[in-house]
């Protein structure tokens, strides 16, 4: 009996002692369980070279990124404007509008900004227009040229309807000194009928009642002293250049400076800039190119300076039917180059600029170049940089894009 109490007892007793072994052996596999715990997350926290965890904003590995970044990394989630001045590549789409308190330059820069559109049509004339932000002072006037009868490549009402109804404007032209039918004011009158202006706006003949003297600011080398205007000029308090970007039989080319110059000259005003600031009366013809084209931009210049030096005028081109010829010219050459866009700017010489540039990029140009250079085009914006009117570099901002 004592044999058999004694094995029962050695048999619990190993029971006890395996029990023993076994719960010492399961505390043991715990703990190290825990520490492997604690070493993942250690390592994950500081990533794979010791770096932040995926909670610190420095960490540049973290998975979580709400902005895309391009394939080195940097932040591309704002667009940068990059483009370089004078690129007339409307396309670009890094040509972007970094101008949020003046839409007159670039605030980095300083560099004119000039805005453009691919769209030719009533609706993408406004929306150029408003890209500019501007606020108009007083009684509006739309400078346009009204064509030479009978086929000339105007801008039709149709284009610029919307713009000017918009602006509660009317629209403003000058006669000219030649024997054609908008020599006179009855003449001229009725070809703004023809044309359809009066269906859409007021029409102001400015030299109707005669001419007013714009003095041009002093500067070395003056080839005028005064533009010569229609005496309606002071009616307005604003001004909005909208011209048809084209070649020129005599400048070269015509645009905004154009417009304001001898666009805004009554007779004895274009006479005195054609003939470079040699006479008032007779023929406008004969004179020195290169004179009548600085006598040009000196005329610009008065208009810049009245305005509230460039405050209270804007300037659009409309690069559509590019004939080499003016649209002073009712039988003008069918154009070579496909129609552009429409471009605005509150510099007059970067707008030109940035059309000739388009111009000098575009399919079928060599016609319009020869038309250009014949003449010695590009002298006008030469000068007009010169003496103040504006700058040849600009920055183009694409507003399609």
């Amino acid at each position: 009996m004592k044999r058999q109490i004694l094995w029962i007892l050695s048999l619990l007793l190993c029971f006890c002692l395996i029990l023993a072994a076994c719960g010492a052996g399961s505390a043991s596999v715990d703990n190290k369980g825990g520490n492997n715990t604690g070493n993942s997350a250690q390592e994950n926290s500081e990533g794979p070279s010791g770096g932040s965890g995926p909670s610190d904003p420095s960490n540049t590995n973290t998975s979580e990124a709400t902005e895309p970044t391009d394939q080195s990394g940097t932040n591309t989630a704002e667009p940068t404007n990059i483009s370089e001045t004078n690129t007339a590549d409307p396309s670009d789409p890094s040509n972007t509008n970094t101008a949020e308190n003046d839409p007159s330059e670039d605030p980095l820069s300083g560099t004119p900004i000039v805005y453009f559109t691919s769209d030719i049509t009533a609706e993408g004339l406004v929306n150029v227009y408003k890209a500019l932000n501007w606020t108009p002072t007083g009684k509006v006037g739309v400078k346009i040229s009204t064509g030479e009868p009978p086929a000339s490549n105007y801008l039709k009402p149709e284009l610029i309807g919307d713009l000017v109804k918009l602006l509660d404007a009317n629209i403003v032209e000058c006669m000219t000194a030649y024997g054609v039918s908008r020599s006179s004011v009855a003449m001229h009158k009725q070809v703004a009928i023809d044309h359809g202006f009066t269906a859409i706006a007021d029409f102001d003949l400015l030299d109707e009642e005669g001419d007013i003297e714009l003095p041009v600011p002093d500067y070395p080398g003056t080839r005028i002293t005064a533009h010569i205007v229609g005496s309606h000029y002071t009616d307005y308090g604003s001004f909005v250049i909208l011209s048809h970007f084209k070649g020129h039989q005599m400048a070269g080319y015509g645009g905004a400076i154009k417009n304001i110059s001898i666009g805004f000259g009554s007779k004895a005003g274009k006479i005195y800039i054609h003939s470079g600031g040699e006479r008032t009366t007779g023929s406008p013809w004969g004179a020195n190119q290169d004179a009548f084209l600085e006598a040009m931009a000196e005329a610009g210049l008065a208009v810049q300076h009245s305005m509230g030096d460039g405050e209270r005028i804007i300037y659009i081109n409309v690069m559509n039917r590019l004939s080499i010829d003016c649209d002073c010219n009712g039988y003008p050459a069918e154009p070579d180059i496909h129609d552009i866009g429409i471009l605005a700017s509150y510099d007059p010489v970067a707008l030109d600029q940035a059309c000739i540039d388009l111009i000098w990029q575009a399919e079928g140009n060599e016609s319009f170049i020869r038309r250009v250079e014949g003449q010695n085009g590009l002298h006008t914006l030469e000068y007009a940089e010169e003496i103040g009117l504006g700058s040849r570099e600009y920055k183009l901002v694409n507003i399609d894009e």
